[in-house]
């Protein structure tokens, strides 16, 4: 079996242990947890899985094209004849002759020089390389589509428990204002703001949580069934800045990334073809061998036979002219070739933007984190010397929900902030083309 064959056997074997003891007990489901249900149930990968099988067999196809070739063939005929000879001295009469004849035979062709069967064995390895890198290309795709919607899926869950909490905070705000109306310590206004803020959040939560149950069915159409609780990431989170600059990212992502590399198979293989084409102007060279048996109850003549032929030798075949088509295939190739070269220059541009804005985007999130913590507690400070205002008259029910509603923006956008930036990593090593496993398990240690 093939080593990428291989290698995903053992990850889908490494998954059936894993995946286990998550589903004997209540606690969250880790990212490794959800990375390992998407592992075996992922039709993408599994596709991609059975598409890599399958070209596995070219191996076999590119031995068959030096093998022999053996070939039996057999025939039987029915004959009727009006025979008339002209002459004197001929020794057989006139009339109609009706016979059978019978025959078998095999032929063995052994290929002694056929240059376009060299060129075709080593297409069929470049395509078998190919089909290896897009396997692979395929399992690091599943690592980033699973981080994405991990992370899609808790930021929806947090917004949600966000708003909820801070519904719970409107309400009492509603309330007090409400009772300090009664007893004519506040206007109405304050009353009128707090409704509402409360109508509004009502109607924010319903939209949370539609998005909360879509993001669970993005992360369900990978694994295959719905997730439970999610691990969340842990509150003493530290970002850690880049140790490699962009100039040293894009160098590793020339070397590494797999999506470059398969359209440099794909040159490779239209170089491949011009050759082949070229060679349909060689001569080729066959050994052969035949054994034929005949048998015939008649003539035309009147009298029938058995003839056994053995036959061995080589056969040589030289190309003159075939209307132009040969040459017009070589064009042809030549053109795809510069296209394919066009491809890879599409791939490699294509990967230094994709890794610019990765890299870019993880030190901006590195950056926001630590923002957002000083908001967050920017925030908190305000909202506790804005509710001791307000418990001593200075301040207004509206200045507290400003606050309260400052405090909780700044929790949303610290959460998401942290999410952006262990997603970050993950986008960045897969536009470089180096995510492993070992980088989500590193992910998960951050979550708890």
């Amino acid at each position: 079996m093939h080593p990428s064959i291989l290698l995903i056997t053992a990850l889908l074997a490494t998954t059936a242990i894993w995946v286990a003891p998550a589903d004997a007990d209540d606690k969250p489901q880790s990212l490794l947890d959800i990375y390992n249900q998407a592992l075996a149930h992922d039709p993408t990968l599994a596709s991609a899985l059975s598409a890599n099988k399958a070209a596995q067999e070219l191996i076999e196809q590119a031995k068959a094209l030096y093998r022999p070739i053996v070939s039996f063939s057999a025939g039987a005929n029915a004959t009727q004849a009006d025979v008339r000879y002209k002459g004197t001295g001929v020794p057989f009469p006139n009339g109609v002759r009706s016979y059978e004849g019978y025959q078998y035979g095999v032929e063995a062709r052994q290929p002694l020089f056929r240059k376009q069967n060299w060129v075709q064995m080593e297409q069929l390895h470049t395509q078998v390389s190919q089909a290896d890198k897009q396997l692979h290309l395929a399992l690091q795709n599943l690592m980033l589509r699973t981080a994405q919607s991990y992370f899609d899926c808790l930021i929806a869950q947090d917004r949600l428990d966000l708003i909820t909490a801070q519904k719970a905070a409107i309400l009492s705000q509603l309330e007090q204002a409400k009772a300090n109306f009664d007893v004519g310590s506040a206007t109405i206004t304050d009353a009128n703001e707090a409704q509402a803020r409360f109508d509004l959040v009502i109607a924010q939560e319903i939209a949370a949580q539609n998005t909360f149950e879509i993001t669970k069915r993005s992360l369900q159409a990978i694994t295959g069934e719905p997730p439970r609780q999610l691990a969340k990431v842990k509150a003493d989170l530290k970002p850690h800045a880049l140790a490699q600059n962009m100039d040293q990212w894009l160098k590793v992502a020339a070397d590494s990334n797999l999506s470059i590399q398969i359209q440099q198979d794909m040159a490779t293989l239209s170089g491949q073809e011009i050759e082949r084409n070229q060679a349909e102007h060689l001569p080729t060279l066959d050994a052969v061998a035949s054994y034929t048996e005949a048998s015939a109850n008649g003539s035309n003549f009147g009298f029938g036979s058995d003839i056994n032929t053995g036959t061995i030798g080589v056969q040589l075949q030289v190309p003159l002219y075939q209307g132009g088509a040969a040459s017009s295939r070589v064009r042809q190739a030549v053109l795809n070739k510069q296209k394919a070269l066009d491809d890879v220059e599409i791939a490699r541009r294509q990967t230094e933007l994709d890794t610019q804005t990765a890299y870019l985007n993880l030190s901006s999130s590195i950056a926001q984190v630590k923002a957002y913590e000083q908001a967050l507690s920017s925030s908190q400070s305000q909202l506790d010397s804005t509710q001791t205002g307000y418990d001593v008259g200075i301040r207004t029910s509206v200045d507290v929900l400003n606050a309260q509603q400052q405090l909780f923006a700044a929790k949303r956008d610290l959460l998401a902030a942290r999410y952006q930036y262990l997603l970050g990593i993950i986008r960045l090593k897969a536009a470089v083309g180096v995510i492993s496993d070992s980088d989500l398990a590193d992910i998960n240690r951050q979550l708890g």
